[in-house]
């Protein structure tokens, strides 16, 4: 069966980014944002929002098994994250002069982006872009606003999620 609903938290007692996804009885360590969770969102505020999110569509370094729509990144995929563009919390390509998020890491935090529907539509101005389902470091280290796990546990729970899967977060 495919899991619907993904649940995350902050952790009791824990610093403001470490956070638990809990996916049917499954409880996997995830990054937050490095303020925790906010139910007042602002651009470059270092926080995760929190409310209930549908996982729109992946981008994926490598093509995989989803449930999902997907599409590969590519060397000059992009998300724009400058405020007085047009662009806005949008995907777009390299090269640009706008203030973007670059897709195709090398740390290959991004293997695996899940695109969240946080301020997709309308999209609202310096209320936060690029928040994003993705790859953590092994340490968990803070996010600057976006949901990550382990390679490894991504890897787990990607084939058990459905198509439009919620993440709700509080």
């Amino acid at each position: 069966m495919l899991l619907t609903k993904l649940y995350v938290t902050q952790r009791p007692g824990g610093l403001p980014h470490e956070g638990r996804l809990v996916a049917g009885n499954t409880l996997f360590s995830c990054a937050l944002g490095r303020r925790g969770v906010t139910y007042n969102k602002r651009e470059g505020d270092g926080a995760t929002p929190a409310g209930d999110f549908r996982l729109l569509y992946y981008y994926l370094r490598y093509a995989c098994n989803l449930h999902a729509p997907w599409r590969l990144t590519r060397p000059n995929s992009a998300w724009c994250d400058d405020e007085s563009s047009f662009l806005y919390n949008r995907p777009l390509m390299l090269p640009t002069q706008l203030r973007h998020e670059e897709m195709w890491r090398l740390d290959n935090l991004y293997d695996v982006v899940g695109v969240m529907d946080y301020n997709l539509n309308p999209v609202r101005r310096s209320r936060g872009s690029a928040i994003f389902f993705h790859i953590a470091t092994n340490q968990l280290e803070a996010t600057a606003g976006c949901i990550a796990l382990r390679e490894g546990d991504m890897r787990k729970l990607l084939p058990r999620l459905a198509r439009r899967v919620c993440i709700y977060v509080r």
